[in-house]
């Protein structure tokens, strides 16, 4: 009876998670375009491999494209080969491997806590829930392809620390492989802090291991994990010439983290931004509490010290490198995760645990939320420039405004369901936010009309040029075919001219600028990019790159 329980407790959490990703994950590719520089970018480079039938070196306006590898687009081509050469399924290789992640958390915290399955079930609510990663598992970027590899990578570590020690190293090195295929080499710092420091966390997890097996088995795993990503990169690298080859095998991994220390940000950044990315939970008075009292028997759990090493060593060496983005921290969510989850399913069956504040601080966040959207529009505080949003929004509010007030119908539900209640309120409230900013999204970051335009010139015989960079904005979009020549100033433009005389100057301005108007026009956020036949160009000072 207690097993059929547990079985029904985990696919209860399954079809939670795939139920809640799915409304999210189908709200974002209806409400939104392909986000400028990135998501337009990404898709422009599969898209140019398609088209010429290269699915070895990745390209970007007719050059090789060595900043990432093709896992990702490797996964557009799949999705083109079955479906036809479309939008949704691109948009959707990201967001699955999002899905691979929290469906991972789910088995990863039942392999550490055995006797205490539920935790699964909650560390993957509390992923799912925190609003940094609800919104960006909806996006088209690498990082949810690393996150998956990480979980998967660490399931395999506790796999062999509990004695399946060919079992779990090769899901390890399967993890390294397929993340250097993702992302690159950066998938170590994820993985292996949490390999070298097995000898901390897993006599506490499962007792006594062979560290001269374990020792032997991590350098196997690292090395074929690194043979697997070779198996691609040195074909390539003699494919795609010198460059290139410089680039992959120093660019995208010890040349980027020097350059990096360069510029950016200070070494608080994390820390500063770190709380808010981990909303609603980082203001939820249970999590704290759970934290305190637990705070003895937490720390001397194998399974969370597992988690402390995995999440702590990345984001100090994040927090070192000047380069940041948030999204860098994505695969340690599930680390913070299972922390959480463990220290709430310690404690919070207790019948004096919970508080009335529990339940109000993360509806207080969505309905917080749902007030400054609401009072945008009611003032008419949105940007200037934009002229369609408006009614559109009002349906969206309401819909928020309902899911906040259903989550106080049932008050009196054991810990995983008061979890889970919290996150669908994350989950609703970045529908919601997608509903609501459709509008003036389409407005501001919509490309697809203009690149459309572009391939109607195109096909007319017209060649584009544009000024200083180019990331591929309008290829896919309009499904052009040759690249776009870049030049730096008029000088260039002129030499360039006089080579391609059937031509077209593509431009960002802060304004349209005086004179001729453009053969077609667009809004990128508060500027406007415009195309015009070479002699009708009017100069201006204020042109800036695409």
């Amino acid at each position: 009876m207690e097993a059929k329980v547990i079985r029904s407790s985990g696919v209860m959490a399954v079809l939670a998670v795939v139920g809640l990703w799915g409304g999210l994950v189908a709200a974002a590719i209806l409400a939104r375009p392909l986000l400028p520089v990135d998501e337009t970018r990404y898709l422009a480079v599969a898209w140019e491999m398609w088209q010429r039938g290269d699915f070895l070196v990745p390209f970007l306006n007719g050059e090789p494209y060595s900043h990432k590898p093709p896992l990702l687009f490797w996964g557009m081509h799949l999705g083109w080969t079955v479906f036809g050469v479309n939008e949704w399924t691109p948009r959707l290789v990201a967001p699955l491997f999002g899905l691979v992640s929290v469906l991972g958390t789910v088995r990863l915290g039942r392999l550490l806590w055995p006797d205490r399955p539920e935790i699964g079930g909650v560390a993957a609510a509390l992923v799912l829930g925190a609003l940094y990663w609800t919104l960006f598992t909806t996006m088209t970027m690498f990082d949810m392809l690393h996150a998956a590899c990480t979980v998967v990578g660490i399931a395999g570590l506790v796999t062999a620390a509990r004695g399946r020690m060919a079992r779990g190293f090769l899901i390890f090195a399967a993890a390294v492989g397929v993340g250097i295929l993702g992302k690159g080499p950066a998938i170590l710092l994820h993985l292996l802090p949490v390999a070298l420091a097995a000898p901390w966390w897993a006599p506490a997890l499962c007792g006594p291991v062979s560290w001269r097996h374990w020792s032997v088995g991590v350098g196997l795993g690292v090395l074929v994990g690194a043979a697997i990503g070779l198996a691609w990169a040195i074909p390539a690298a003699m494919a795609g010439g010198e460059v290139y080859a410089n680039a992959i095998f120093w660019g995208q991994s010890a040349g980027r983290m020097v350059d990096s220390f360069a510029h950016g940000r200070p070494f608080w950044w994390f820390a500063a931004i770190l709380p808010g990315m981990v909303l609603p939970w980082m203001i939820w008075p249970a999590a704290w509490r759970a934290a305190r009292r637990q705070r003895r028997e937490l720390w001397a759990d194998g399974g969370v010290r597992l988690a402390l090493v995995w999440f702590l060593v990345a984001f100090v060496v994040f927090s070192a490198i000047s380069g940041k983005q948030p999204h860098y921290l994505v695969p340690e969510f599930p680390a913070l995760a299972l922390f959480l989850a463990r220290a709430l399913v310690g404690t919070a069956s207790g019948a004096d645990f919970w508080r009335a504040v529990d339940r109000w601080v993360p509806a207080g966040l969505a309905a917080l939320i749902t007030a400054v959207l609401a009072a945008a529009f009611a003032f008419d505080l949105k940007p200037s420039w934009v002229t369609s949003a408006g009614d559109a929004t009002m349906w969206p509010l309401a819909m928020m405004a309902g899911v906040i007030l259903l989550y106080f119908v049932q008050p009196g539900i054991a810990l995983p369901g008061r979890v889970w209640r919290i996150t669908v309120l994350s989950v609703s409230l970045i529908i919601g936010v997608h509903l609501v900013l459709r509008p003036l999204m389409d407005e501001s970051h919509n490309f697809r009309p203009f690149a459309e335009k572009l391939k109607s010139f195109e096909d007319q015989g017209y060649d584009f040029v544009t000024f200083g960079k180019y990331h591929g904005q309008f290829h896919f979009l309009g499904r052009l075919t040759r690249p776009f020549g870049i030049v730096d100033g008029p000088k260039a433009l002129e030499n360039w001219l006089k080579d391609h005389p059937r031509a077209m100057i593509v431009a960002l301005h802060k304004g349209l600028p005086d004179g001729p108007a453009p053969a077609a026009a667009t809004r990128f956020r508060s500027r406007m990019i415009g195309v015009w036949k070479a002699g009708a160009y009017p100069p201006r000072v204020d042109r800036l790159g695409l």
